[in-house]
């Protein structure tokens, strides 16, 4: 492993699911469930439900690029979600759960956009990709209680439902990058 570490901020969804995910690769090494995107200073996850704080439901991802590069984070970003419904995923409906990179440079911004224009084009969605590419101002950590929630509740139902469905794909697809 390599002294230097690199964050990306995701935006998929739901962060429990996201976390689940990307807590799972080989690189990773650690994911912290938080909120981006919006002009309100330290929301509250109840805040951040009601749509009205501009921030998406986000994590950051921690992560060593001699084991796993950003572009290598975002093909499973891709396939993790759907991220052609703009304020969607599955039942949960809200700006706060858009499909969004935040990049921290021009370096992560050409190969998020770069990633998107592939996988738009690989027909991988049969609707066109609507994530936002757009610069990370400030992140907020979410309250504890979210942080390594799957970790702690993969009993409960919206864990069963909902993010088992999701590893299960990433043991498909990326059974290569998995710790």
């Amino acid at each position: 492993m390599s002294d230097q570490q690199v964050t990306a901020m995701l935006g998929a969804g739901c962060f429990w699911c996201v976390e689940a995910v990307f807590s799972r690769l080989r690189g990773v090494t650690k994911v912290v469930s938080g909120y981006a995107g919006g002009p309100v200073n330290q929301p509250t996850y109840q805040e951040v439900c009601t749509g009205e704080t501009g921030h998406a439901e986000v994590v950051q991802v921690f992560f060593d690029p001699a084991q796993i590069s950003f572009n290598e984070l975002l093909d499973v970003f891709w396939r993790s979600h759907n991220p052609t419904t703009r304020n969607r995923q599955g039942a949960d409906i809200g700006s706060q759960y858009r499909s969004c990179i935040f990049y921290q440079d021009d370096a992560q911004r050409l190969v998020a956009e770069r990633s998107r224009q592939e996988a738009d084009a690989s027909g991988l969605w049969p609707d066109p990709i609507v994530t936002e590419i757009v610069p990370l101002t400030t992140f907020f950590p979410a309250e504890s209680y979210h942080q390594d929630y799957y970790g702690r509740n993969a009993m409960q139902p919206y864990c069963r439902m909902v993010i088992e469905p999701k590893l299960k794909i990433l043991q498909t697809a990326f059974a290569d990058k998995l710790k």
